[in-house]
């Protein structure tokens, strides 16, 4: 099921005696309905489109603590005030939400690549807000045809691989190990390192998936701002192999005290200084495709922390690609 998104969405202050230079993210939004055609980007401009994906029947297939399907509206919500800095040639707009009704995960996947692909043929740079990690396969069906005939490289900061086996059921934990079964039936490379991966946070059956599939890892305890620069030139190396990039963040792979509102709460994650850094890299690549947030659960959040997190982490995304 798909919903178009309404101004009562975003609501926010609102500074009028300040006029131009006062104006927010709330005050610029504009608005697609993706079930009618929508104009396509003009060559001066450069367009992000927010969609969501209201969705957790994969984190309760994987047994975890749904709630992520408010994740968009939290999202929404914590970005709404933001202070307008974007350049003239950048627009904003709200695409709407996917959702999945009747607990049927499948459908709620082919319907967002489907949106995801609208979308990037008219020239938008979609950022998905979710949603359980399952957002990540319909995410890449979307993509496939944007990339047709060239490399597509898979970079997950995540606490987990997400390669778990799906044969009885498709779940916030195998999206991944999909995306490479479908890559390889397409005769396609399947391309994914992990940054912040937990050692406890995956057994050693996803250890060996991972090493068969080749997928480059980093554990959390090495993604230090000492070692910066390490880890952006492994980060290079990997997008030398790679035309494009799709970029997924799980909120998970924060220390609980930055994201306590995830679904798979996490102890010893990385703090958000270091992810920034790295966004950055990634984002004047000039490789970036598209970028989702994942596992954000407004329902074990605290004072919006883990939505604000959210939030600042895609004002920076949006801020350097504009410059990008």
């Amino acid at each position: 099921m798909y919903k178009p998104s309404t101004k009562s969405a975003w609501s926010g202050r609102t500074d009028a005696a300040d006029g131009a230079l006062g104006l927010r993210w709330h005050q610029a939004i504009q608005f697609l309905n993706l079930t009618e055609g929508i104009p396509a980007v003009a060559a001066k401009h450069t367009a992000f489109a927010f969609l969501g994906f209201c969705c957790d029947e994969g984190v309760s297939r994987n047994m975890g603590r749904v709630g992520a399907a408010a994740g968009p509206a939290a999202l929404r919500s914590a970005m709404a005030s933001f202070a307008y800095h974007l350049p003239e040639h950048v627009q904003l707009f709200d695409a709407g939400d996917v959702l999945c009704t009747n607990q049927n995960l499948e459908e709620a996947q082919e319907q967002l690549g489907r949106k995801v692909a609208i979308l990037l043929k008219q020239g938008y740079k979609p950022l998905v807000l979710g949603g359980g990690h399952e957002i990540a396969y319909g995410h890449y069906l979307g993509l496939e045809q944007a990339v047709a005939g060239r490399k597509l490289g898979i970079l997950n900061l995540d606490a987990h691989f997400d390669l778990r086996n799906y044969a009885q059921q498709p779940s916030s934990g195998s999206p991944f190990l999909q995306i490479a079964d479908r890559a390889a039936a397409h005769g396609d490379e399947f391309k994914y390192k992990v940054i912040g991966l937990q050692e406890y946070g995956n057994t050693p059956i996803l250890f060996e998936a991972a090493d068969k599939l080749g997928v480059a890892y980093t554990f959390a305890s090495e993604v230090q701002l000492h070692q910066l620069a390490q880890l952006i030139s492994e980060l290079n190396h990997f997008l030398s192999t790679t035309d494009k990039v799709y970029l997924t963040v799980d909120m998970d792979v924060f220390a609980a005290a930055y994201a306590p509102g995830v679904s798979a709460v996490n102890a010893l994650g990385l703090q958000p200084e270091i992810v920034l850094a790295l966004l950055k890299a990634i984002v004047q690549s000039g490789k970036l495709l598209s970028i989702d947030i994942a596992e954000l659960n407004p329902t074990y959040d605290i004072d919006n922390r883990t939505a604000k997190l959210a939030a600042a982490i895609l004002y920076q995304v949006i801020s350097n690609w504009s410059k990008a």
